[in-house]
C-alpha cells in the first residue's frame, strides 16, 4: 500500500472560460459572469474569457489555442450541447481531446435530472483533458453551469478535496 501524499496548500489553478452562443455578448452573458465569479471565489485566477458563435470552425481555433496554451489548466465552456442542429461543441472539441472524462457527462445529466427532469436527456454535456489542461463543457443556461459547478467542477478542483481530484495534479 503506498504512503498517504502529505498535505499540501490548496493550489490556485489558472481558468478560462469560453461561452458559445450566437445571441449572448458581454452585457448578458449571465453564465459566463457565474463561471469566471464561481472560478474566483474557489481561489482560482480567471483573466481567460470569450464568446464565440457556434461555428465549428472558430470554436476549435478558439480551444485548440487555449490547449497549447501552458499557462492555462482548466477551460469551462457553456453552450452548444443541446439537442437542436445548431449544436457543435461536441463535434468541435471532443476530437481535440487526449482523454475523455467519461463520468463526468453521466453525473452531470443525473445531477440535472433532479432539476429538469427527463430533459436532461438533451444535453451532451462532457468533459476531457488535452495537453495537460481540463476542459469541461456544460450547457449554456445558468442554472445547467450552476449544476455542473457546484455538483462537480469545484471539489475536483480543490487539490485539497478527498479522496481524490483534479486539482492536485498540478502542485509544483
Amino acid at each position: 500500500m503506498s504512503k498517504a501524499a502529505p498535505n499540501l496548500p490548496p493550489v490556485s489553478l489558472n481558468c478560462a472560460v469560453l461561452t458559445i452562443s450566437d445571441t449572448r455578448d458581454s452585457s448578458n452573458d449571465t453564465s459566463g459572469d457565474y463561471l469566471v465569479e464561481s472560478l474566483r471565489a474557489s481561489g482560482h485566477r480567471c483573466d481567460t474569457r470569450a464568446i464565440t458563435s457556434g461555428n465549428l470552425y472558430q470554436l476549435r481555433k478558439i480551444i485548440s489555442d487555449w490547449i497549447a496554451n501552458d499557462e492555462l489548466q482548466v477551460i469551462i465552456t457553456n453552450g452548444g450541447t443541446g439537442f437542436t442542429h445548431e449544436k457543435s461543441t461536441v463535434d468541435a472539441i471532443a476530437p481535440l481531446m487526449d482523454q475523455i472524462i467519461s463520468g463526468f457527462g453521466e453525473l452531470f445529466r443525473h445531477l440535472s435530472y433532479r432539476d429538469i427532469g427527463s430533459s436532461m436527456l438533451q444535453s451532451d454535456a462532457f468533459a476531457g483533458s488535452a495537453n495537460n489542461t481540463l476542459v469541461f463543457c456544460l450547457p449554456g443556461s445558468t442554472g445547467a453551469c450552476r449544476t455542473g459547478w457546484e455538483g462537480i467542477i469545484k471539489e475536483q478542483l480543490d487539490s485539497t478535496h478527498k479522496p481524490c481530484n483534479f486539482g492536485s495534479q498540478y502542485h509544483a
